[in-house]
């Protein structure tokens, strides 16, 4: 039993102004098995009415509980109490870079529109009899992997700097689904989409922002440096056009292409003293991204490309492929977990992934029902929502659609296609550490 204070966010668009944060006191049975969707639904009933927000599923799918919790954007459906510092104030705001709409709902139309704009939409090469086959294993597949997840709930817009400094920026959820299609053989928009999203490119910083906050732990950063890498191997692969006929003609030959003409004046309009402006004009039209999908084929030529290719797919992309490698996180004292229940303990680590760092807190499933020591992982197999241990039916619940375990993590209601996921765990001396990555 704890009680919390929250701080929300409140605007109202009659009253208008800038809005301000009110004050609510809470007390939680159990923090491990109240969402903060969970805090606001009973702030709303219990205390104030008037209190808006936007929910659907809660279990993590629809997206549209998105909101700023503690500064770090989440969906309140995912977000445990227990996850957030114990004891402290706890702070929810809409999220950054949105109209708010009242309170903690925001206008999601700009977000909708960049999608729009980067052609989310499949389209085939050709009708074709049969369909494509890709095996789940394939490169292919393996690229794309979990990009193709993404439920658009805008936290990692919100979490992005750039755009709030890019306003045609068309920002990390968009740019994800693109590269999800660019990245897709059967797809016959690759040029027209790489066009749309490669200009969009080069407004990111490489933060990681939306890598960190990602409830579905897609990095929006890697789609971002995946699609700057096939604009590379693109432009490397086009044929350098053939010169005209009427070019070859007008062609001088070499010794005097090399050697102006002594008494050679600026014509009227070109690059010399009698345009200024244009000339100005005609050094600054060449931007990074047409410099990049030029330097295949033009002055710099092949190998700075290649170059070029080795640090985008090496620095950018081939970081954010990285597995992570496994460590043994301490979760508690063998001591103070009691015998005949199963307890759930936090779990905090950081999660190293190549050069990212994150700070992860879940709640762990320990069980001494039995002889033996038994760690379950709190997600349940099906959508990913928190698993609870419920005493008196003797079973682990979750909102997963009637999702059911019984003590031993096997499934005996619902849709989830397997038991439980256990820990790896060791013990020395008096302290239980489990094995994550």
């Amino acid at each position: 039993m704890s009680i919390r204070t929250v701080r929300i966010f409140r605007y109202d668009p009659e009253k208008g102004g800038s809005g301000h944060f009110d004050a609510f006191s809470l007390q939680i049975e159990n923090e491990t098995t109240t969402t903060i969707l969970d805090v606001l639904l009973r702030l709303q009933r219990e205390q104030d009415p008037s209190l808006a927000f936007r929910y659907a599923c809660r279990v993590n799918m629809c997206g549209s509980c998105g909101m700023v919790i503690n500064g770090v954007e989440g969906l309140a459906c995912k977000t445990n109490v227990s996850q957030l510092p114990p004891g402290k104030e706890i702070t929810i705001r809409p999220l950054n870079h949105f109209p708010v709409v009242k309170d903690l709902v925001v206008d999601m139309e700009a977000f909708f529109k960049k999608f729009e704009e980067t052609l989310p939409f499949f389209e085939p090469k050709g009708a074709d009899a049969e369909p494509a086959q890709i095996r789940p294993d394939s490169r292919e597949r393996l690229d794309i992997g979990l990009s193709t997840e993404c439920i658009a709930c805008g936290c990692c817009v919100s979490s992005c700097t750039m755009c709030r400094h890019h306003e045609g920026y068309a920002g990390p959820a968009a740019l994800n689904r693109a590269f999800t299609l660019l990245a897709d053989s059967r797809d016959a928009l690759f040029e027209p989409r790489l066009e749309r999203a490669l200009a969009s490119c080069y407004s990111c910083r490489t933060e990681f922002n939306c890598t960190e906050v990602c409830p579905k732990n897609i990095s929006g950063t890697r789609a971002i440096k995946y699609i700057q890498r096939l604009a590379l191997k693109h432009a490397r692969s086009e044929p350098k056009p053939a010169p005209s006929p009427r070019e070859h003609e007008a062609a001088p030959p070499t010794a005097a292409r090399h050697a102006p003409p002594a008494t050679a004046q600026p014509a009227p309009g070109a690059c010399g003293q009698a345009a200024p402006e244009a000339c100005r004009h005609a050094a600054s039209a060449v931007d990074r991204r047409t410099f990049l999908r030029q330097v295949g084929v033009g002055v710099i030529g092949l190998g700075t490309a290649l170059v070029l290719g080795g640090i985008a797919t090496g620095v950018a992309v081939g970081p954010t492929l990285a597995k992570s490698q496994k460590q043994w996180a301490p979760l508690g004292k063998l001591s103070e977990i009691p015998k005949g229940e199963i307890t759930t303990l936090m779990l905090r680590y950081e999660l190293k992934t190549g050069p990212y760092v994150q700070p992860v807190a879940a709640p762990v499933l320990v069980s001494r029902l039995g002889e033996s020591l038994v760690c379950f992982k709190s997600s349940c197999t099906h959508l990913g929502c928190i698993v609870r241990w419920d005493a008196l039916s003797g079973r682990f619940l979750c909102a997963c659609h009637g999702g059911t375990f019984d003590r031993d993590g096997n499934v005996v209601a619902g849709p989830p296609p397997r038991p439980l996921d256990r820990y790896a765990f060791r013990l020395e001396g008096d302290q239980l550490f489990v094995e994550v990555g």
